[in-house]
């Protein structure tokens, strides 16, 4: 094989491994070492930790309501990207910016600066 067509053979490998990391990359689901306080399937986001003594979570005629905080050293560019590669792998859809739909339900993620940090607010309730 002439140099050309070997340093063409090497690109193309390259391209083809790159892409193939990309993609494996971009549909491994996101794991978590922890779940928002009063949810089972949603997780919390590294670097967050739960403020129990905040949170409630009961059950409704119409569906269930949950609130619960989590608290954390974290940017809330951060928060908002975890949560929108995180929700859509759980089967929520985007509504509106940190709001989510999914099965009858509507989950609300907002955020406010405290101190230099963050307080992540969730809220789930019927639609």
């Amino acid at each position: 094989m002439s140099k050309p067509h070997r340093l063409l053979a090497r690109l193309a490998a390259s391209v083809v491994v790159g892409v193939g990391l990309l993609w494996g990359a971009a549909s491994t689901p996101v794991r978590a070492d922890a779940f928002v306080d009063g949810f089972e399937d949603l997780p919390l986001m590294p670097g967050l930790a739960n403020v129990p003594a905040a949170s409630v979570s009961f059950d409704a005629a119409a569906g269930r309501i949950v609130v619960a905080f989590a608290e954390g050293k974290v940017r809330m560019p951060d928060v908002r990207a975890f949560y929108a590669e995180t929700l859509p792998q759980l089967g929520w859809s985007v509504d509106q910016a940190g709001r989510w739909m999914r099965e009858g339900e509507v989950l609300t993620v907002d955020t406010v600066v405290e101190g230099d940090g963050l307080v992540v607010r969730f809220e789930l309730t019927p639609r």
